[in-house]
């Protein structure tokens, strides 16, 4: 009820080809502020809240429209 999953993507070059490649990764995080599906949102790294959870989130950057 309170996690959200949060996909951080990063933008990186190719080492050999030059190409841009996109590489991302997934967080479970603690919602206090409860953001909904789509929103960009700023994670923190926190102490463990449970097996998977080790982040949560400090603020809403940008509202879903």
């Amino acid at each position: 009820e309170k996690t959200v999953v949060v996909k951080v993507e990063r933008r990186t070059q190719h080492p050999l080809y030059g190409k841009v490649v996109i590489r991302s990764e997934k967080f479970k995080a603690h919602d206090e502020i409860g953001c909904d599906e789509g929103d960009r949102v700023e994670i923190m790294e926190t102490r463990p809240l449970s097996k998977q959870k080790h982040w949560r989130v400090t603020r809403i950057v940008e509202k879903v429209k």
